[in-house]
């Protein structure tokens, strides 16, 4: 006997399991859907509206809804059409994601955000900051956390490169919609210069392209945003400062005694933003070889002497958090866009992000800032 057809309320129910790909929430909810034909035949027919001409990942959707529909019992075949929102709809749609007051401060730094905001920050490059903050971040996806990367090494940008973004974002209506890869949201200077342009600016020009990150970008519901910080201390660090007074910073040093007091600078910036250092993350600590001797490539105690030093400085505990054996397999995988968390998940630095990621993952609370000296303006000299 054939299963009876369904309904038009039935297609609806299920195409309500489609999210849009860079909003994350679902299709119907966003009104996309547009009209739902179902002919006595079986066949049905869906007519959906994009948000943009030529959406990128207009193929995913189409392969996401006729997934849905055709696993429906009585269902023979599915006609699909794509259409475009009008100004009107996606001002709407604005509205539905941001709230009316969506031009006001980013909702990251609203009190009572849920998301967890953490600066990966560094005294020196060449520490495998960058490389740290893109596994950390998969392996926090992988845990089931909603999680995002802002790229704001602005000179120094590799993050879509070691995710493997080659796309760029999508706008909205004002709304940066920013690519995707292995469950991540990122966002990137990287993603708006023409190949390896340098980017060339000063204070003010980085303010407000941060600004830009914080307000415009439409991360959605995120659990934990990891901020790639450029080295030092320089005027990023001090806007974000000023952008997200509740981050907190994870310190990056190897064990080497000089990266080490490199970075301790890195992390005393706390000391004047009134920013909760949350843990220091030794990285290359180590190389065993196949024959299982251990080999301290970069000496020893550098993450315990950032700890203690910290420590000191702030009055409050700054625990080592975790440490990340060195293996080629990093370098490597980098090269191909494909974290190593993702390309040997079961190496040793892998598991040790994994570790840090179980560390992080758990709880969301988050201290009121307290601002000990008082920042300077952001273009003061």
């Amino acid at each position: 006997m054939q299963p009876p057809i369904p309904t038009e309320q039935q297609i609806r129910a299920a195409l309500a399991g489609v999210d849009d790909p860079e909003i994350g929430r679902p299709i119907t909810e966003l009104n996309m859907v547009e009209t739902v034909v179902v002919d006595p035949a079986g066949v049905v027919s869906v007519r959906v509206l994009l948000t943009i001409a030529g959406c990128p990942l207009r193929a995913k959707i189409s392969d996401d809804i006729r997934s849905v529909v055709t696993s429906l019992a009585g269902v023979t075949g599915v006609a699909l059409e794509f259409g475009v929102m009008t100004e009107a709809q996606r001002r709407e749609l604005r509205t539905q994601l941001r709230g009316p007051e969506a031009e006001s401060a980013s909702a990251l730094a609203a009190p009572d955000s849920p998301t967890k905001v953490y600066c990966v920050v560094s005294g020196k490059g060449g520490v495998g900051k960058s490389s740290v903050t893109v596994n950390l971040a998969v392996a926090l996806a992988r845990r089931g956390l909603r999680v995002g990367v802002m790229d704001a090494d602005v000179h120094g940008h590799s993050v879509p490169a070691l995710l493997g973004i080659t796309t760029g974002p999508t706008l909205v209506e004002r709304m940066i919609m920013p690519p995707s890869a292995f469950g991540v949201r990122t966002i990137s200077i990287g993603m708006f210069v023409d190949g390896n342009a340098p980017v060339v600016w000063r204070g003010p020009m980085l303010h407000r392209a941060l600004q830009q990150f914080t307000n415009d970008v439409y991360w959605g519901e995120l659990d934990i945003l990891l901020i790639d910080m450029p080295p030092g201390t320089g005027d990023i660090a001090i806007s974000l400062a000023q952008l997200l007074p509740a981050a907190e910073l994870l310190v990056v040093t190897t064990p080497q005694r000089t990266a080490a007091r490199i970075a301790e600078r890195a992390g005393a910036l706390a000391a004047q933003t009134g920013q909760r250092v949350a843990g220091i993350i030794e990285n290359m600590s180590w190389y065993d070889t196949a024959d299982g001797v251990r080999h301290t490539l970069f000496g020893a105690g550098g993450a315990t002497a950032v700890s203690r030093a910290l420590s000191a400085l702030l009055d409050t505990h700054c625990p080592v958090i975790g440490r990340i054996p060195f293996d080629p397999v990093v370098c490597a995988a980098g090269d191909e866009g494909t974290p190593f968390v993702e390309a040997d998940p079961g190496s040793a630095p892998a598991r040790a992000i994994g570790e840090i990621a179980a560390a992080l993952g758990l709880g969301n609370t988050r201290p009121k800032p307290r601002c000990l000296l008082p920042l300077m303006p952001v273009g003061a000299p």
